[in-house]
């Protein structure tokens, strides 16, 4: 590739050729990108590396380093579900940011929500009008473009009115929200950086065209995870700190936008199932079981049991085990010493059981409809992350949030349907669709 040969011989971030690279990625698919190219790649990765970025080029550098770290996964044998999905370029809120940026980090979540499904649509209105060649195998109809802008619209409405732009969707036609969601987004809610982003922030393995939707969904799911994470963390220091009304708020917060979510699984479920059967064969090593934002939240509510610890899913997330290990603090052990503190009244109290309830409610019709979309799209096929698949998430819908506080029993009805039919009933939001 004549661009980056160019480049290598004075290598700015700043001059990376992306646009010629990403060609060469969306062209076949990042599982088939041809070896010169990678190895083009890694010698620019090799090049930079003694190279301490300048103050005027940090950002372009670090943006660069994690392309490249994203882009060279296959290469370098560590392809995960992080760099399958770029976490890295997206550059999501942490935990450990801290109290201070819980508002800017609601924002940021925000912002990206709609940043990704603005983008989502802007895909399926350009493949169903004929206007990209990009991901051209197994095009969806036209009924299905429709409900997917219209479902994918429904998440990022909430979103929008809390940006202050809850206004700006007049259109009465699902795909022409869709439309005027990309208008107002392109216009005035991607800076250049974030532009930029966007567009790194995208490496399909193959050139099925739902491969794009389920990138960006699963890319929104961990936006909204991130966030989890963060208020979690925040609201168990408020507890410590007797702040009821601030941990509340946090709580708040995260069965707002974990519930919000919802339609995102109905947007999964219009995924044709032969296509992700087809891509998901060179999606081997990457599992939503590597998950990082999603164990953190789990296990910021409270510590894993034993077997859970020791399981798969944690050994996977090395990280957040060493961190359970470490003796984090949790959720439920905040709560429980709060709910026996007398510098908490009784409608503190009140108000905390309350707030608990409802995050771990949210929290568990997640899992189910998690589970529900698996069966649908895997059926009995085994999980890519050294997991049983559908059986591993049947047990984990079962997992409880906390134990501080008695949630009420699930009424698994889907399960029992799925037990004598073989098949997933739909979410309320798919049915509502």
């Amino acid at each position: 590739m004549k661009e980056l040969t160019d480049w290598l011989t004075d290598p700015v971030p700043s001059r990376f050729p992306y646009p010629a690279v990403t060609h060469e990625f969306h062209r076949v698919g990042k599982h088939f990108v041809p070896d010169e190219i990678l190895k083009s790649l890694a010698l620019a990765r090799e090049r930079l590396a003694p190279e301490a970025p300048t103050p005027a080029d940090a950002a372009d550098r670090l943006l660069l380093d994690r392309f490249l770290d994203t882009a060279l996964d296959k290469w370098d044998g560590r392809y995960d579900y992080p760099s399958y999905t770029s976490l890295s370029v997206l550059g999501l809120p942490t935990a450990d940011d801290g109290p201070a940026a819980a508002e800017a980090a609601r924002v940021t979540r925000d912002r990206l929500t709609v940043q990704l499904l603005a983008d989502l649509l802007r895909f399926e209105l350009a493949a169903a009008e004929g206007r990209t060649e990009w991901l051209p195998e197994m095009r969806p109809d036209a009924r299905m473009v429709e409900k997917r802008c219209r479902l994918a619209v429904r998440v990022a409405k909430p979103a929008l009115a809390r940006l202050g732009y809850g206004e700006r969707l007049t259109a009465a036609e699902p795909v022409q929200q869709a439309a005027q969601l990309w208008e107002l987004a392109d216009a005035e809610l991607l800076d250049p950086r974030e532009r930029q982003v966007l567009k790194l922030s995208m490496l399909p393995v193959y050139i099925s065209h739902d491969e794009h939707m389920f990138i960006r969904v699963l890319q929104t799911f961990e936006t909204t995870f991130a966030l989890l994470a963060l208020s979690i963390r925040t609201a168990i220091g408020d507890l410590d700190d007797a702040r009821t009304g601030d941990a509340t708020g946090h709580l708040a917060v995260a069965e707002t936008v974990l519930a919000e979510s919802a339609p995102l699984f109905s947007l999964l479920a219009t995924m044709q199932v032969e296509s992700f059967r087809v891509f998901r064969d060179f999606t081997d090593g990457a599992s939503a079981i590597q998950s990082r934002n999603y164990k953190l939240v789990e296990s910021l509510c409270r510590v894993p049991d034993k077997d859970r610890l020791d399981s798969p899913a944690y050994r996977s997330t090395p990280e957040v085990h060493e961190r359970v290990l470490a003796g984090q603090p949790t959720l439920d052990e905040a709560c429980g010493a709060a709910l026996a503190d007398p510098r908490f009244s009784a409608a503190d109290r009140e108000r905390l059981t309350a707030s608990m309830l409802g995050f771990a409610g949210s929290l568990r019709r997640w899992r189910q409809t998690h589970y529900r979309i698996a069966v649908r799209m895997l059926g009995t096929r085994s999980g890519t992350g050294a997991t049983e698949g559908t059986p591993y998430l049947s047990s984990v819908r079962k997992i409880p949030v906390f134990r501080s506080v008695t949630e009420a029993p699930d009424t698994d009805t889907g399960a029992r349907t799925e037990a004598l039919t073989g098949t997933a009933p739909r979410t309320e939001s798919e049915e509502t669709a």
